[in-house]
């Protein structure tokens, strides 16, 4: 597995990297085929955050973004806490890849958590990406894994862009467009 570290304001020594390069391999093995991690390191600047030390990591392999960020008061209790993260997401997405070829072992919970987002009046920030193809099940997969409100993706099965989403009531919700013609 590729790790490529990136810190801002924080230095890291040599042991804590190969701990860190030890702890990421590790979490590789619950899932095969993650072929890449990125480890971004900072120092909050805001002097009323106590836990200044912020950690965020993402693991990229077979066509899935896992990513956890968290904050501490040390770089390694940052990065322990995303390890946590990670673990829990990691065994979530290899028991769903596994019901996804077992379909007999289903069952109909439903588990989405309620998120109160802000409003704002304009963009502010604006991100480019590749749409993909998947089906609604596979945007919501994807959706949970990046720990968004929503994905934007091209349905499978209209051809059109659709978006799923978080409801207020903690449900998904599901965006699918006509394209005229």
């Amino acid at each position: 597995m590729q790790i490529a570290f990136r810190s801002r304001n924080v230095s890291i020594g040599s042991g804590q990297r190969e701990r860190m390069e030890e702890r990421l391999s590790h979490l590789a093995k619950f899932l095969d085929g993650i072929e890449k991690a990125e480890i971004s390191l900072y120092e909050e600047k805001n002097p009323r955050i106590a836990e200044r030390e912020v950690c965020e990591v993402s693991m990229h392999g077979h066509g899935h973004v896992v990513r956890a960020k968290g904050s501490g008061f040390e770089v390694m209790e940052a990065f322990d806490k995303v390890v946590e993260k990670l673990e829990h997401r990691l065994e979530k997405l290899k028991g769903k890849l596994i019901l996804r070829t077992q379909p007999h072992h289903r069952s109909e919970n439903g588990k989405a958590t309620a998120n109160g987002a802000l409003t704002h009046r304009g963009p502010v920030k604006t991100k480019t990406f590749k749409i993909e193809s998947m089906t609604p099940a596979e945007a919501i997969l994807h959706m949970e894994l990046l720990s968004h409100s929503f994905y934007f993706f091209t349905n499978e099965d209209t051809g059109s862009p659709a978006v799923v989403y978080e409801r207020s009531d903690g449900s998904v919700g599901l965006i699918d467009s006509e394209v005229s013609a």
